[in-house]
């Protein structure tokens, strides 16, 4: 069965069909719109949901035919409704060039599918569920951060914490000056320098070994004075009782000395035998000094033990020194190196946090909010808001309310719908003329209402506003200034207000933000381009 519907002005015509009135659940109406308008007229077909409480599952592509001078253009809307009643198709709003029409709206009967229950099982109704928030992906942040922190922490604990294995050189150093040299003399004693007759490289380190002894615990000149000068200072350090070493024990380390310095400045060739019987001589030399040596006084072992001290807290405090001096480093080349790629601003706001950032860069919500519904996305869900009319509005209206924040919350999205009970009905074809709302005088109520609230230092100004689904509208924004709570100071803000209308109902959506604040600049961007509102019976009131 097909239904014709039809509305002409000048040349333009537009009709309705539909195949059928009455469907069951989950089936779908064919709804189509055809215009017959001429070639240069702009045609413009309604999109999204404007057919609530049908859905529109499918949207066909626009059919055209040439008829003469003009043309026909069709387009087929499958609708379809998954709980029974009686509804109604609302009046639909087609624009050719730069006037509207609507068609009739169409009641659509929905029945319920018979089931047998004798071949089908009824079960109970499934509890609800809850489904956990889908979460973002902040977890990586924060592992690529510890993965990179724990990397720094141990390039540090490696190179600079850590107690490296000594080496050999470095274990020697450790030992006391006594068993240093006795170990000096052992490596000397199974060195390849006497049967390679490299007698000179053998007696230079054979008087090194007695220079550096006498040099640590005799006389700290020792390595670098000549042989005379070097001997009449033990015999000096003996005659003044400082040292109780015998005559005979310099005797032979004065031989010694002299004996290599002829091999090593008159190229002397002493044979192997004397050369090991000196060996053997410097061995018995120290081991001489070694006991002529008193014992160090405990004085002495604790001025010792506190220098080793001492210089451990000097290391600990040059490891410290150069693991800040590194961690500060690479914290400074971090930030400059994030803060020339995305900003400085940017960089400080994510370290010391901000909340318009936080709320721009969180997990957003779209969603439908009062009936007709207005689509809007949001950085929170808007909960619903009870207000209270007095009895006798109640009777001429109803109005529900959803927000985010408040006026003096700075942040703050509220949605309106207000719905009056005795619509005037428009006549099929009638233009935007009528309407139960003037949308300027609702702006100038509003700005009213911002001054009831404290606000001051208003601006205004107004422009038309068309939503992304085409739907017209009035757009009021300026700054102001509104109060801070247990304060006489106050803040500066933006606020927006776009206000829609038809013959019985007004959609308001009322948004303040932060003055300055270009995260909240974003933020209201993303919100006004995702604004979507029934497109049909919206009227144009701005005059």
């Amino acid at each position: 069965m097909l239904f014709f519907l039809g509305t002409t002005l000048a040349t333009a015509q537009v009709k309705t069909e539909v195949d059928t009135t009455t469907i069951r659940i989950g089936e779908q109406i064919n709804y189509k719109i055809n215009v017959q308008a001429d070639s240069t007229a702009l045609v413009v077909f309604p999109e999204g949901q404007t057919f609530m409480p049908l859905e529109n599952v499918e949207a066909l592509k626009i059919d055209t035919t040439k008829q003469k001078a003009q043309f026909l253009l069709s387009r087929v809307y499958k609708l379809t409704q998954f709980d029974s009643g009686a509804y109604t198709i609302p009046r639909q709003k087609v624009i050719i060039g730069e006037k509207s029409f609507f068609t009739d709206s169409l009641r659509v009967n929905v029945n319920t599918v018979a089931v047998d229950t004798t071949k089908q099982k009824l079960y109970d109704i499934k509890p609800i569920i809850d489904v956990e928030e889908a979460g973002s992906d902040w977890w990586k942040w924060l592992l690529v951060i510890i993965g990179i922190v724990g990397l720094v922490g141990f390039l540090l604990y490696w190179f600079i914490w850590r107690k490296k294995p000594l080496s050999e050189e470095e274990q020697i150093t450790l030992l006391p000056p006594y068993d240093r040299a006795k170990l000096a003399l052992q490596k000397l004693d199974e060195s390849q320098y006497l049967i390679r007759s490299e007698v000179k490289e053998y007696y230079s380190e054979l008087t090194f070994i007695i220079r550096k002894y006498l040099d640590e615990k005799v006389y700290d000149r020792a390595l670098e004075s000549t042989t005379s000068e070097l001997v009449a200072r033990l015999n000096l350090l003996k005659e003044g009782n400082q040292i109780p070493l015998s005559k005979e024990t310099i005797l032979h380390i004065e031989s010694i000395l002299k004996r290599a310095d002829l091999v090593k400045f008159a190229k002397s060739a002493p044979d192997t035998a004397l050369a090991e019987m000196d060996k053997s001589t410097i061995d018995k030399a120290i081991d001489n000094v070694k006991v002529s040596l008193p014992e160090p006084s405990e004085e002495e072992k604790l001025l010792d033990k506190k220098y080793k001290e001492a210089q451990e807290r000097k290391k600990k405090r040059q490891k410290i020194a150069l693991t800040v001096g590194i961690s500060l480093f690479l914290l400074i080349a971090t930030f400059i190196g994030f803060g020339v790629k995305y900003g400085f601003g940017y960089v400080k706001d994510s370290i010391i946090g901000h909340e318009s950032k936080t709320l721009l860069e969180g997990q957003w919500v779209k969603s439908a909010y009062g009936f007709p519904p207005v689509y809007i996305e949001t950085p929170k869900v808007l909960k619903r808001v009870e207000i209270e009319l007095p009895e006798d509005v109640q009777q001429q209206m109803s109005r529900t309310t959803f927000a985010y924040g408040t006026l003096l919350d700075v942040f703050s999205v509220v949605v309106n719908t207000t719905t009056v009970n005795t619509p005037k009905q428009p006549t099929q074809g009638e233009t935007t003329e009528n309407s139960t709302f003037d949308l300027l005088k609702v702006s100038e109520q509003t700005i009213e209402g911002f001054e009831a609230k404290g606000a001051a230092n208003i601006t205004v100004k107004k422009e038309k506003f068309i939503t992304p689904n085409k739907a017209e509208g009035l757009k009021t924004f300026g700054t102001l200034s509104l109060p801070v709570p247990n304060s006489e100071a106050f803040v500066d803000a933006s606020y927006m207000v776009l206000a829609f209308a038809n013959e019985n109902v007004l959609q308001q959506i009322v948004i303040t933000w932060p003055l300055d604040d270009d995260y909240a600049d974003d933020m209201i961007e993303r919100i006004v381009n995702s604004v979507e509102v029934n497109p049909e019976d919206i009227q144009d009131n701005i005059k």
